[in-house]
């Protein structure tokens, strides 16, 4: 009798053993059949096309002495994948021409210092933020300016197709303040400017213009607005979206991201 109690417990327990295994392949199989199509498109064709800025140090920038692009968006935009298992390509996109790249389907994401606003969410598919940042002001040392109020009544420089121009406007319009605006087609466009001092400030948010500090420039302490940092891609691939918007929270959670603040010394905005 204690024979048969001992074989019924063994079965019971490869039967419990079977069933666990059982499931556990279920769950792998259901996870198999949650990668979007749009995923599994980008894995067969090899490639992950990525849109990218290739004249903002620290976050997209091409290297002519090494030929490469080097950045946090570039190693961003490396670790996703890696994660689908695909080599990268970049393509140099400004303000002007990264919508249009996604639009005619030359690009599958941008990761291009692209600010997360209600109007492009009509249009674009974009992840949480990988980024806050802040608009700041990189002004001459020897123009004296310390405030942004010092500003008042001069030309200031912006990117064209960027936000800053209305986030500018918001803010002057909410401190009684009043400024001209001269834009440009890339941000180095901006820095000659000021450096000429045609402009008296050059405007954007405060990492990008940390890659054009000189020893004869200097960002104004104040800052205002915060922005937000978000991958962008056609409005119809919400899978992609959601695919790598888990991949940004596991990186958030492992330290990743942070380590690549760290390599190019960044500092997030508190967000507002």
């Amino acid at each position: 009798m204690k024979q048969v109690k001992k074989l019924l417990t063994v079965l019971a327990a490869l039967s419990l053993l079977f069933i666990g295994l059982g499931l556990t392949s279920k769950v792998k199989a259901d996870y198999s059949a949650a990668t979007s199509a749009q995923v599994k498109a980008i894995q067969k064709a090899g490639v992950l096309k990525v849109g990218v800025k290739q004249d903002v140090p620290n976050f997209g920038y091409y290297n002519a002495d090494t030929d490469a692009y080097e950045g946090m968006e570039i190693d961003i935009a490396k670790k996703l994948a890696k994660a689908l298992g695909v080599k990268v390509e970049f393509t140099a996109v400004t303000a002007q021409t990264r919508e249009a790249l996604i639009d005619n389907g030359q690009l599958d994401i941008i990761i291009a210092t692209y600010t997360i606003t209600d109007e492009r969410k009509e249009n674009y598919s974009f992840s949480n933020p990988y980024y806050t940042d802040e608009v700041g002001f990189l002004v001459n040392k020897s123009s004296k300016i310390s405030s942004i109020s010092d500003l008042n009544g001069l030309t200031i420089g912006v990117a064209q197709g960027s936000t800053t121009k209305s986030s500018i406007e918001e803010y002057a319009s909410a401190h009684n303040l009043t400024f001209n605006y001269v834009q440009l087609g890339s941000y180095p466009e901006l820095a000659i400017s000021l450096y000429a001092k045609r402009i008296a400030a050059f405007s954007v948010d405060k990492s990008i213009l940390s890659g054009y500090v000189s020893n004869k420039t200097e960002i104004l302490s104040e800052g205002f607005n915060t922005q937000e940092y978000g991958i962008a891609t056609k409005k119809s691939n919400t899978e992609l979206t959601a695919y790598i918007n888990d991949l940004l929270a596991e990186w958030k959670s492992d330290g990743s991201l942070e380590k690549i603040y760290d390599k190019y010394d960044l500092t997030p905005a508190t967000a507002e």
